[in-house]
């Protein structure tokens, strides 16, 4: 083996000599925690005591149908709005309306009833509605009692002749909307 080739394995074996020297001798401590950890998500449920809110039968212009319900957070995490959606249809049995939409005719007033006063939260009519979807309350916590609500639908009587509605059937769909509150963003 020539000089050169001898430097090179004296140089290797002294870096591996080294090597074991330094690793077997190394120690250190460690201690180790672990944690068990779950996660559970909450649950958003809109509660709603009636199924039909309005069965009205012979409306004559002039009419007034008031009629209550109540909403109550059945979730287990805070709402936010509430909005009311709605959409109709209307079954012409009569005369031709000749599109005058009877949604025009019909004044819909939405009261909340917290303890003894009630307040105002909308008055539309049933066709404009259709157009803005109402939000009728900002926050619904959960646990909290329910929210009260009267309703008072109105056939507006506008001193003309309004024959043409006779025997019509107006059937519309109320749907409630409720969004959570902005999440928890509480760090410990």
């Amino acid at each position: 083996m020539s000089i050169k080739g001898k430097l090179i394995m004296s140089s290797f074996l002294a870096i591996l000599g080294i090597s074991l020297i330094a690793g077997g001798t190394s120690a250190y401590f460690t201690s180790i925690v672990s944690t068990n950890n779950t996660i559970t998500n909450g649950s958003l449920v809109l509660g709603l005591n009636k199924q039909e809110i309005f069965h009205i039968e012979n409306l004559v212009p002039g009419d007034i149908q008031e009629t209550q319900f109540k909403l109550t957070n059945e979730g287990s995490v805070d709402m936010g709005d509430i909005t009311l959606h709605t959409s109709y249809e209307i079954m012409d049995n009569g005369e031709p309306n000749n599109s005058d939409d009877l949604g025009n005719h019909l004044i819909v007033e939405l009261l909340s009833n917290q303890g003894r006063e009630e307040t105002q939260i909308f008055e539309k009519t049933l066709a404009e509605l259709i157009l803005s979807p109402q939000q009728i309350t900002k926050e619904f916590s959960a646990g909290s009692t329910a929210k009260e609500f009267t309703i008072r639908i109105t056939f507006v009587d506008n001193g003309e002749n309004q024959n043409h509605f006779q025997t019509d059937q107006l059937k519309f769909n109320w749907e409630f909307e409720a969004v959570q509150l902005s999440g928890n963003t509480d760090a410990e």
